[in-house]
């Protein structure tokens, strides 16, 4: 157990942090699921600018790495493309 209260106080941001991370985290793992089981192309289509944007923002975030980033964003376009 911590012994000072800034490490109480790290303790409690980093705890705070990680369930916010985990939210952002998961929905755009859904989002993805969502898109990559789409079989309209319209529909494919419109929603992929959104999930690229989540997927900017989780690198900002450092919650993922921006290669990562880079090559779910690759398929996902050759997803839409090719439908």
């Amino acid at each position: 157990m911590a012994n000072h209260k800034s490490a109480l106080k790290r303790i409690r941001q980093s705890e705070k942090r990680r369930v916010h991370n985990k939210y952002y985290h998961k929905t755009t793992r859904n989002a993805i699921r969502r898109l990559r089981e789409s079989a309209d192309q319209k529909e494919a289509a419109a929603s992929l600018p959104s999930v690229v944007s989540m997927l900017d923002k989780l690198v900002k975030r450092n919650i993922i790495h921006k290669n990562k980033a880079s090559n779910l964003k690759s398929s996902l376009m050759k997803h839409v493309a090719a439908l």
